[in-house]
């Protein structure tokens, strides 16, 4: 299966940066260039057909994540934002304590850091010192924990977690579920309600490939309301758009989170990219994200690299991270640089990132770069 159309990049780039900020689709292109025509030649007269592809885009979210429905939908500026929602939104006692793991992003930790004055503790999980990672994380938790918040995937490492049994443990023990799930939406099959999230938030300038400065953020009908509004604004309250009404309250969607104006230019670029991923199917996006990972996984070990992601299928996604014990890493990934290969150094190791429509012969080529 090729993706030629939508995905033209130079022959000279191997691209596996995904896991960083992917690439537009082709037709994401052809929609940004359309909406600034549009606006260079006509300004705002299509506002109407825009609100109408801003909706489309909540529906296309929330069939991307399995919400029950698009009132679940918030638009957001970036998985910090959604998680700040969530940490000033929760009424905390001193002596609170939320549960980690300490190979989380700056994004799903140091908002939760910020919270110390108020007296709530992050505690960070060792995920390797107990059989399984979600072990590690139960193992923290005491009659005072309110939420455990984990990145879906972890960003330096690649492992995958076991979202649904962390649910479960959750709702066994009434507390709340949030999930950085930036690593994981628009590469393998994502679905709030089978793993009971509470709160979940990606960016979608990842491997939903859209542009950054533009994310979804979820959170459970039932907890709406029970998070405190930080930011107020025109846009998120119920009569949106009756100017002249004084009285007003908060909407009862997840609206209520977007205070301003909504990033017409990023909701019609993301809109368009979040349709490809659903007309090719995210089963197939899966297969296809994993088949990747599985040979790049494969190659590496059999050329004697150190693979950190884990061979398990139920324990990666899309991203692979390795180190040689021939080679500093940084002068590895120069190297790789240099020879068009596009990716990433983290935590020490190399991360190669692909997606599905990346085409083999190009992992081959980067893997042929390494062996030589």
């Amino acid at each position: 299966m090729t993706f030629n159309n939508e995905f033209p990049l130079q022959e000279e780039i191997i691209y596996l940066n995904h896991a960083a900020v992917s690439p537009w689709p082709q037709r994401t292109v052809e929609a940004v260039k359309r909406f600034a025509e549009q606006n260079g030649y006509q300004g705002s007269l299509d506002y109407p057909q825009w609100l109408e592809t801003e909706a489309q885009l909540r529906e296309r979210l929330a069939t991307l994540i399995n919400a029950p429905s698009s009132d679940d939908i918030a638009l957001v500026k970036n998985t910090s934002e959604a998680l700040s929602f969530i940490a000033y939104g929760l009424e905390w006692q001193s002596g609170d304590n939320v549960v980690s793991s300490n190979l989380e992003f700056p994004s799903n930790r140091i908002v939760w850091e910020s919270l110390a004055p108020q007296g709530v503790e992050l505690r960070q999980a060792e995920l390797s010192a107990h059989d399984t990672p979600e072990d590690a994380l139960f193992a923290l938790v005491d009659e005072r924990t309110r939420l455990i918040a984990i990145s879906s995937v972890q960003y330096a490492t690649g492992l995958r977690m076991d979202l649904n049994r962390i649910g479960v443990f959750c709702r066994q023990h009434g507390i709340l579920f949030c999930v950085d799930a930036i690593q994981s939406i628009g590469a393998v099959e994502f679905d709030v309600q089978a793993m009971q999230a509470d709160f979940a938030a990606a960016d979608g300038h990842k491997w939903m490939m859209g542009p950054e400065g533009l994310g979804l953020f979820y959170c459970r009908p039932e907890l709406r309301e029970k998070l405190k509004l930080t930011q107020f604004g025109w846009h998120m309250v119920e009569a949106v758009g009756d100017f002249d009404q004084l009285e007003w309250q908060a909407a009862s969607s997840a609206r209520r989170f977007e205070c301003g104006s909504s990033n017409m230019l990023g909701i019609h670029a993301l809109e368009a990219s979040v349709s490809l991923l659903l007309e090719t199917g995210m089963a197939q996006v899966e297969t296809l994200v994993l088949e990747h990972s599985r040979f790049l996984i494969e190659r590496l070990s059999a050329m004697g690299m150190t693979v950190v992601t884990p061979y398990e299928p139920d324990r990666h996604a899309g991203i692979v991270s390795f180190s040689s014990s021939a080679t500093d890493t940084s002068l590895l990934f120069e190297e790789l640089s240099n020879n068009g290969v596009f990716c990433a150094c983290r935590g020490g190791n190399i991360r190669f990132s692909p997606h599905f429509y990346t085409p083999s012969r190009k992992l081959s080529k980067a893997l042929d770069l390494l062996e030589g």
